[in-house]
């Protein structure tokens, strides 16, 4: 079942995708006849176990493995046969936030270096000590921290300059994996409500992959539930937590230890 919700005009769009890997003499459908519409102001949540396709999902959207049937498209183009500088401009419009960012930073660069790479990367120039510190400024670091290397900065920290890393080339949409999952509980809320405030500070959308359900209340107005390469529920978040329709996703809310649905339904309707 995929019943797609779309709360602004399809920004991506995935039609039947398909994808598979073969071990040894077995063929593994990883994603099956997926498809997907994702507002470009939407934030939604994308759930399910290990090995339900989410991480795949996100490769297939950055455009890092190509599925073996269907399409993804941007703004209505596809990006199959997007040449390589048209490859660069998506990159620009679609931003991914990685899971552990200690190991995706290195660690002898300086934060101003990190974050001014990607702007000469894809050809906007050269990033200016003010756009250094507007980007650290939105993630709510002070400037000083612009001279620090990766190695330095606590996992918070980290996290919250793999965000601005992001933001800095003004993408129009952010992927994010598993963005708290290495953060304790204060940080994870803290995460959240930034996360929520820069989408609707700079009119982005978001998809974030995630084993926690309630990070997305008061961050996530949709939640996507995948089973075994399938989405097998995509609906408002309040609802679904609500009433879940299937048995997969009332045993993923079973799991979440001390878990107030009610309380978290309510969080999502503060929209």
């Amino acid at each position: 079942m995929s019943v797609s919700v779309i709360a602004s005009a399809p920004f991506l769009r995935l039609n039947e995708l398909s994808y598979t890997v073969r071990q040894s003499e077995v063929v593994r459908h990883i994603i099956r006849d997926l498809n997907l519409t994702l507002g470009q102001y939407e934030r939604i949540a994308l759930v399910g176990e290990s090995g339900s396709g989410k991480s795949t999902l996100l490769k297939l959207i950055l455009g890092l493995a190509l599925p073996q049937c269907g399409d993804v498209q941007c703004e209505s183009e596809s990006l199959r046969h997007r040449s390589w500088k048209a490859m660069k401009a998506y990159r620009r419009l679609v931003q991914y936030i990685p899971q552990d960012p200690h190991t995706s930073l290195p660690p002898q660069q300086s934060v101003a270096r990190l974050l001014a790479e990607p702007v000469k990367r894809l050809g906007l120039g050269n990033a200016d000590q003010a756009m250094l510190e507007q980007a650290v400024r939105q993630v709510e670091l002070p400037p000083e921290i612009l001279q620090r290397k990766a190695a330095e900065l606590s996992g918070g920290q980290a996290q919250r300059i793999a965000l601005a890393r992001a933001l800095i080339v003004k993408p129009k949409f952010l992927l994010a994996d598993e963005p708290t999952s290495g953060l304790d509980l204060p940080l994870r809320k803290q995460m959240k409500a930034l996360l929520r405030s820069v989408c609707e500070q700079n009119g982005m959308g978001l998809l974030v992959v995630t084993h926690d359900i309630s990070m997305a209340s008061g961050l996530c107005e949709r939640m996507i539930v995948m089973h075994q390469g399938q989405i097998v529920e995509d609906r408002m978040t309040a609802d679904l937590l609500a009433s879940p329709e299937t048995q997969h996703t009332q045993r993923l809310l079973d799991a979440v230890p001390q878990i107030n649905l009610t309380h978290l339904a309510s969080q999502v309707h503060a929209f």
